[in-house]
């Protein structure tokens, strides 16, 4: 599976005494974590991503390296980096997929009693996505 095409929403701050590494190699687990990165996504290259955070590459592989001494990618060298199929400290994949069900027939049952039909709940499904993006950005 590979990563959507959509860039990582990463804050780093320059003025803590976390090194730069750490808070990238932190956000990233989280991501793998609650599901924003899956297993078999491909993580941008070193060099792409050193780029886009304004990093110097050998910043951005070592965070890389200590994600793959976590079991949470690992390197498949020129095909690229990957999240493991089963990272560790993350919902199975199965589980999350019952969750997300759950989720989804609570929220229909919701819509129907308030006498919205599908078109006015995936209409807000799309509001709210967009407003929870919005807010990632920026940094809440």
């Amino acid at each position: 599976m590979a990563l959507p095409e959509r860039r990582l929403t990463i804050r780093l701050e320059g003025d803590t005494a976390i090194p730069v590494f750490e808070q990238l190699r932190a956000q990233l687990s989280v991501m793998v974590a609650v599901g924003r990165l899956l297993p078999g996504d491909r993580l941008p290259t070193v060099r792409a991503l050193a780029e886009q955070l304004r990093l110097a590459p050998g910043t951005v592989a070592r965070a890389y390296r200590e994600l793959e001494h976590d079991g949470i990618v690992e390197g498949r060298g020129r095909r690229g980096t990957f999240v493991v199929d089963e990272p560790p400290h993350s919902e199975p994949l199965e589980e999350r997929r019952e969750r997300i069900a759950t989720s989804a027939d609570r929220f229909v049952f919701e819509v129907r009693q308030l006498g919205a039909d599908a078109d006015g709940a995936l209409a807000a499904i799309d509001a709210a996505w967009e407003r929870a993006d919005a807010a990632l950005e920026d940094g809440g």
